[in-house]
């Protein structure tokens, strides 16, 4: 007889690689699962009756933003991800990563998300980031990617970039992340983009890329990843893949099938989503890649100068993208909090500008820093995009923690993108529950076994003997996201007991206060 430290007695297990459940007990002794089987007459600490509940992997979020929002730090508990059965998050995504850190450059691109004036960066290098992670309280485990948009704007030279790039993979760092469509500094040519990813391929590292375009050039924007990943033999994930736009929503057939193809010519290439058909972007992404790339300060001339030609350049663009404004809803302006909830329509009406000019105010007086929700996903894609092997499913979102937010409306200035609390759940219901598009144990391996694989993690995302204790337990009929765009602030429901390296995180549906996280390195 032995004896665990935690067992999870008649779940219906799924092991997270997508094989069919079967009923089983799991015995977990420190951060181990020490035996998955029959554990009859076994003792333990602390058991857990999971009958009639399904027990599976933690989930492991492919792209997550908790770092660059600060959360990570101000609301450590990231309850609005553990509810969805997140145990693992990774960050450094879409370009942007909080090391190396380097100086003004660095704060000048964390300020698009954060106010910098109540953050204090204590670290230099991937490697002082990770230490001093380890010294922050944190219920889930953290992993970064390295921005390649946060080294490239530092206007140093290739070969100084490249060391840069070397010490962060060195220090732990998973691979590289992009955003093609925001340049800073420098702008680097194809080869020596190659040669940067040849050098992260010496490590296995992933390299991670935001579309360049999510519109209507989106099939040259996956065209040109395709090229630098066979040029460099390098692994090609996309970040939140979709296609943004009615115009573009035709062209997603034709980019599944380019990825199908790079896959039979031998290319590693996968990509995340996540279940909603309005995204939560910049509004600064509505403008065009010309003014996008340009200095702040610069940027803001433009938008202050009524005489400015190509502030008129500006307007005149817009117009031509025939924008729903009363789609658009304004998620964030740290400087008008009047504006977060509001459509772009609701507030030309009662200013009594026009949708154009409220957009170009807007970024202006938040320093380019206003988020937006808009309806522009096509559900039908959606469906598409998660029937095929080669997609992982991902929050796109932010940890939150509702005891450390104020809901009052005149104090919010971030109103977060409901994915943030319920895109695992949501998926469940969506892709599982309602579509039949997905089997469950299909949609677990999306959130788990697959997302550890890509990221090449192998002791986590599938449960087995000697894996760390990532266990989630959940209510397959009452699993759902609660949280909407008028009201994001609600955890989902149906998660009941989230294990992490084998502390109870939450246990029937309530935070434990334990903050068991561990920082990963890739090795």
């Amino acid at each position: 007889m032995a004896r665990y430290d935690v067992l999870i007695k008649n779940g219906t297990v799924f092991d997270g690689r997508g094989s069919a459940p079967s009923v089983a007990d799991v015995g977990i002794v420190g951060d181990e699962i020490k035996r998955i089987g029959d554990l009859s007459g076994n003792t333990a600490s602390k058991i857990i009756d999971a009958t009639d509940k399904y027990v599976s992997p933690g989930f492991i979020d492919l792209t997550n933003h908790s770092d660059t929002h600060w959360t990570i730090f101000s609301q450590p508990s990231q309850e609005s991800l553990l509810h969805q059965g997140i145990t693992t998050i990774l960050g450094g995504n879409c370009g942007s990563s909080l090391a190396p850190f380097l100086g003004k450059t660095s704060m000048e691109e964390i300020q698009r998300w954060v106010d910098v004036s109540k953050i204090n960066v204590n670290w230099a290098t991937m490697k002082e980031f990770l230490k001093e992670m380890e010294n922050h309280k944190l219920s889930v485990n953290f992993c970064t990617l390295t921005g390649f948009n946060t080294i490239q704007r530092t206007e140093m030279e290739i070969n100084q970039i490249k060391l840069l790039l070397k010490d962060s993979l060195e220090a732990g760092s998973f691979g590289v992340s992009t955003n093609f469509g925001l340049v800073y500094g420098r702008t680097l040519k194809d080869d020596e983009i190659i040669d940067l990813f040849k050098l992260a391929k010496k490590y296995g590292a992933l390299i991670k890329h935001h579309l360049e375009d999510e519109g209507e050039n989106i099939l040259p924007s996956l065209s040109r990843l395709i090229s630098l990943a066979q040029k460099s033999g390098t692994q090609l994930h996309i970040s939140h893949f979709k296609a943004l736009g009615k115009n573009s929503w035709k062209f997603i057939p034709g980019a599944i099938e380019m990825i199908k193809n790079a896959i039979k010519e031998n290319l590693k290439i996968t990509c995340d989503f996540f279940p909603y058909t309005k995204t939560g972007s910049s509004l600064l992404i509505l403008l065009p890649s010309w003014f996008r790339k340009l200095p702040l300060a610069e940027a803001k001339n433009i938008l202050e100068t009524k005489s400015d030609g190509r502030k008129k350049d500006l307007i005149e663009s817009l117009k031509k993208l025939t924008l729903h404004y009363d789609k658009i809803i304004v998620a964030s302006g740290f400087s008008e909090l009047g504006a977060v909830g509001k459509t772009i329509e609701q507030l030309s009406k009662t200013s009594g500008l026009s949708g154009e000019d409220i957009i170009l105010d807007l970024l202006w007086t938040n320093n380019l820093r206003v988020s937006i929700f808009n309806e522009v996903i096509n559900e039908e894609n959606i469906e598409a995009i998660a029937k095929e092997e080669f997609s992982a499913i991902a929050s796109d979102g932010v940890g939150y923690q509702l005891s450390a937010i104020s809901r009052q409306p005149s104090a919010i200035s971030d109103l977060p993108h409901p994915r943030s609390f319920g895109a695992f759940p949501r998926a469940f219901n969506l892709l599982v529950k309602q579509k039949s598009i997905l089997k469950w144990e299909e949609a677990i391996w999306k959130m788990s076994g697959l997302a550890a694989e890509i990221l090449g993690i192998k002791n986590r995302g599938v449960l087995a003997k000697g894996n760390k204790a990532d266990i989630i337990i959940f209510n397959p009929v009452e699993i759902s996201d609660r949280a909407t765009y008028d009201n994001p602030f609600q955890y989902s429901r149906g998660v009941d007991y989230v294990l992490i390296n084998g502390t109870t995180v939450l246990d029937n549906k309530e935070f434990t206060g334990k903050f068991p996280g561990y920082i990963l390195r890739k090795k």
